[in-house]
């Protein structure tokens, strides 16, 4: 599918890296695009976004992500999955380093899900009048009737395994290390990262019928890739995650080179489930393809937040 956004530039050869360069050119555009729209939702819920380490750095980053793992679409079509992602580090900061209290977190995730079964957000409260207006914005499309029990489910294993890893983490402050995960607990508990809800709302918005057809299917393999991404993070911030008091697999017994190969056998098990998808709905097994993809070269020198 053609580019909507792209503007007609006229035929550049065939193929080589002219024509290489002016695909790329064509998707950082649309990624340009996203961020200010990010930077839009920034201003626009001041209270949930004004930490330091959510910036313009985070904005770009989210913006040229999905952009890259869907190169074909728009701005306008990335838009929910990169406002869901953003809405995402809203809720990872309250959560991990503004409330104090696990009541907090209990309030503040009953407040989400009021907000996702349909009720309308208080005056004030950014994280849920951001969540509504996504709310709103996936129910808009008619694939969200049959897949509204899919978008809740996953968003309350986002809220859940974030109040789960705060336990953890306050245990690991208070010097109880028997109370800590073991490293496949921690990687079970991977849905905190919440790419698996950010895909279940791209794909109610924009996936074609062969992905909606197969989406059970593809939400196993989803919560799969998720867990890659997991610990491609777990390898680029072990020492910010030190000083922000965050947890990490590499805290856990597990080295660089677990979680590496750790990876890499769970890339291969996403391998074998993607592959009697890819002739049913090509376009998510591309789309889930790319995350794996694009994470592990973006993890290799880099992440998403800002400085403190």
């Amino acid at each position: 599918m053609q580019n909507p956004d792209a503007s007609n530039t006229g035929d550049l050869g065939a193929g080589g890296p002219l024509r290489a360069a002016q695909g790329h050119g064509t998707v950082l555009a649309q990624a340009v695009r996203a961020a200010r729209d990010l930077a839009a939702c920034a201003e626009a819920y001041p209270d949930l976004f004004a930490a330091k380490p959510i910036d313009g750095t985070l904005f770009t980053a989210v913006a040229c992500a999905n952009a890259f793992g869907s190169p074909k679409l728009s701005a306008s079509q990335l838009r929910i999955a990169n406002r869901t992602s953003l809405w995402i580090f809203g809720l990872d900061w309250l959560v991990d380093h503004v409330a104090t209290t696990r009541e907090e977190i209990d309030d503040l995730n009953r407040r989400c899900l009021d907000v996702a079964d349909g009720r309308e957000p208080s005056p004030g409260d950014d994280l849920a009048r951001f969540l509504a207006d996504i709310r709103d914005e996936v129910a808009a499309s008619p694939a969200f009737a049959a897949l509204r029990g899919d978008w809740r489910s996953q968003l309350v294993r986002l809220l859940e395994s974030g109040a789960r890893e705060v336990e953890w983490k306050a245990s690991a402050s208070s010097g109880d290390r028997d109370a800590l995960p073991s490293f496949e607990v921690y990687l079970d508990n991977a849905d905190n990262y919440g790419s698996a809800w950010v895909n279940i709302s791209h794909w109610i918005v924009n996936g074609d019928a062969a992905t909606l057809a197969h989406v059970d299917r593809l939400q196993v393999v989803s919560r799969e890739v998720q867990k890659i991404l997991r610990l491609l993070n777990d390898l680029a911030t072990l020492e910010r995650d030190k000083v922000w008091g965050d947890l990490n697999a590499q805290m856990l017994g597990a080295d660089a080179g677990a979680l590496t190969a750790r990876i890499e056998e769970i890339v291969g098990h996403c391998r074998a489930m993607l592959e009697p998808l890819r002739g049913e709905c090509p376009e998510a097994v591309d789309y889930l393809e790319r995350q794996i993809g694009y994470s592990t070269g973006f993890y290799g020198t880099s992440d998403y937040w800002g400085s403190l």
